[in-house]
């Protein structure tokens, strides 16, 4: 690609993996399949590995090693190659008749070295050397079994998965996530009594565990090569405690201080953390298409930010539950089909009604280029007429390889159009509107109250109601949206109303979701009784009290909450919408919350948020309700700026 961006930097690195990949066994781990997926699709890997069959592993202990007949083998892995992913290399390995192994790892070799302890005046002077990776070759070859075989160790920064020319994923980070208050009390247990910490916002690097350290340098090691793939020198803001350290350790990361030298352009980085504001993540507010997409149809395993599209519809099968995994499903990711990718960035930036239209036509147009029997109809688009459109590719094998990825975007449509929690969705977004006027005029005990009379046990619910898992999605829209409150004489005990039905209710469900095992720690509702439910419950609530708490150290940045007058409804402002506004507005004087990082003295030497002024942005178009529905990991926006 011509100018440097999310997709010419994915595409590049991936470029460096195939080269490697002929006739090759290639492992990946979840991450970077993610990347590869989103970048340039499995097809693409397909095609530079060749021969007559391909096979591709998911990278993990019980994977299955090569056999005789395949000497070679390609590991491409998100993460460090340290403890538990060298030993699963080796088990591979060893249980495998390999004679060439290649090793790409997304962490360069600088990290490496932090997490083997090096300190940093040796690690400087190893400039060009790659004592890591060269003692790693060495260690597979031994476990090849002979040491003339050929290893290589080498790394490629796979940080992204780019959903869009100006969006991008990072699905290695997306358990990465923002402290809350309460995990002060866990840090501080580590530490001596006159070097505890008061709050969030005396947490620095030193405080935290080395675990969570690696993670960000990993992170950090990932934007600098970004940077550097862009040719900019980057001016680090943060809004949040993590933020905060993150943006720090990008700002002063030794190995960039070099590239920032000789870079011809400029780029302003502003991390945010996402716990200021999770109403977004969790409300019903968007008008988009995605957005929904995103939040109805099943995921895609092993990824973050993709969905299963059912595409038995296409084939010759009847269309039972039962035959749901009978067909590989489709997804919304489209990256070797342009018309398909073309669509779904129109999706991306395009109201609902308007992208439902944008459906359409991209299905006649397809469906005139390939002369099928199309009639023709106007006014209101419903799931039944591009359901009619959809199915003319049906027995036309040619027009269904030309048009794959457009049809499959096609029936995530209908298949969300027609969903049941599509249905429900006008249900959320009423009683979030009314939690909204609520919280304006009644204290948090009264809105809690309103909330008390829709928790129902299954055998009570209809399709109407709130299942267990929505009704949290609820709870965290309220605590988030709230911020923070005066606990008045009644909370308590309206909390502990609240704590005490869901505790019943999820000890009377049939099943337990994924979600409700991860909050109560049991994997059967048998095991589940009312003392560990009424437990969970508690915690649970913690939690709720420190996500209502996240922006208590905002001075500016304090609310999403608009109230309502005589002559608007109360709303809700997103805190990413208040922060661009903030860093665009040409008349406001620095603001305290976005917090300039510095590199250096002369860094020091400058006004933070004047810094702004010097670079040329050009924002992205997407909605913010949308952005507010990606996976709560990190998400990168780039402009092109010079």
């Amino acid at each position: 690609m011509s100018d440097p961006g999310v997709l010419s930097f994915t595409h590049q690195g991936w470029e460096q993996v195939l080269a490697k990949v002929k006739r090759a066994l290639v492992y990946l781990d979840a991450a970077c399949a993610e990347s590869l997926h989103w970048g340039c699709g499995s097809t693409r890997l397909l095609e530079a590995v060749g021969g007559p069959a391909c096979h591709l592993r998911e990278f993990e202990p019980t994977a299955v090693g090569g056999g005789a007949e395949q000497p070679k083998a390609v590991f491409v892995l998100s993460c460090l190659l340290k403890g538990r992913t060298v030993e699963t290399l080796r088990d591979i390995i060893c249980r495998s008749h390999f004679q060439y192994c290649v090793v790409v790892t997304a962490v360069n070799h600088a990290v490496h070295l932090t997490a083997n302890h090096v300190p940093a005046a040796a690690a400087a002077e190893l400039e060009g050397q790659q004592p890591v990776f060269e003692q790693l070759e060495e260690k597979l070859c031994e476990w090849m079994g002979n040491m003339n075989y050929t290893a290589e160790v080498l790394h490629v920064p796979l940080l992204l998965a780019p959903a869009a020319p100006h969006l991008a994923l990072t699905p290695a980070f997306a358990s990465l996530f923002p402290l809350l208050p309460r995990d002060v009390h866990l840090l501080n247990s580590a530490r001596p009594d006159k070097r505890r910490l008061g709050s969030l916002g005396e947490v620095d690097a030193t405080a935290l565990p080395p675990e969570l350290l690696l993670q960000i340098r990993c992170l950090v090691s990932g934007l600098s090569s970004l940077c550097e793939h862009l040719g900019v020198r980057e001016e680090c803001f943060a809004v949040g405690s993590l933020s905060r350290i993150i943006a720090a350790d990008l700002a002063n990361y030794a190995p960039a201080k070099n590239r920032r030298k000789t870079a011809a352009g400029r780029a302003s980085v502003v991390f945010v953390d996402r716990t200021l504001d999770l109403t977004g993540a969790v409300g019903h507010h968007g008008d988009n298409l995605v957005e929904k997409m995103l939040s109805v149809l099943p995921q895609l395993p092993g990824h973050t930010n993709d969905v299963m599209v059912n595409m038995v519809e296409l084939t010759a099968l009847h269309t039972e539950e039962e035959n749901w995994n009978a067909v590989a499903p489709g997804c919304l990711a489209q990256s070797s089909d342009m018309a398909g990718k073309a669509l779904w960035e129109a999706l991306l930036n395009t109201k609902h009604k308007e992208a439902v239209m944008e459906v359409r036509r991209h299905l006649v147009e397809a469906a005139s280029r390939e002369n099928l029997p199309i009639k023709m109809s106007m006014g209101r688009v419903t799931p039944g007429q591009l359901t009619t459109y959809i199915q003319l590719f049906k027995n036309n094998l040619k027009a269904l390889v030309n048009h794959c990825g457009l049809l499959q975007l096609g029936l995530a449509t209908v298949q969300t159009l027609k969903h049941p929690h599509t249905a429900k969705w006008d249900n959320f977004l009423a009683f979030e509107r009314l939690l909204l006027q609520s919280v304006g005029e009644s204290t948090m005990s009264v809105v809690l109250s309103q909330l008390l009379p829709m928790i129902k046990p299954s055998h009570q619910r209809t399709k109407d109601d709130y299942c267990p898992e929505e009704l949290l999605i609820l709870l965290i829209y309220i605590y988030s949206v709230s911020g923070e409150f005066t606990a008045d004489k009644n909370l308590g005990e309206a909390e502990e109303n609240v704590k005490k039905t869901l505790a019943q209710v999820f000890c009377e469900e049939s099943e337990l979701s994924p979600l409700l095992q991860k909050i109560t720690g049991c994997d059967s509702s048998i095991n589940l009784t009312f003392h560990k439910s009424k437990i969970a419950m508690d915690e649970l609530f913690t939690s709720l009290r420190d996500v209502a708490g996240a922006r208590n150290l905002m001075k500016q940045f304090k609310s999403v909450y608009v109230p309502g007058n005589h002559t608007h409804q109360a709303s809700y402002k997103p805190l990413l919408k208040q922060v661009v506004e903030e860093i665009f507005h040409p008349e406001k004087p620095d603001p305290v919350d976005i917090e300039h990082m510095s590199s250096g003295l002369t860094d020091l030497l400058k006004t933070g948020f004047s810094m702004f002024m010097k670079h040329r942005c050009f924002p992205f178009r997407a909605s913010t309700q949308l952005m507010n529905k990606i996976h709560p990991g990190l998400v990168v926006r780039t402009a092109n700026v010079r």
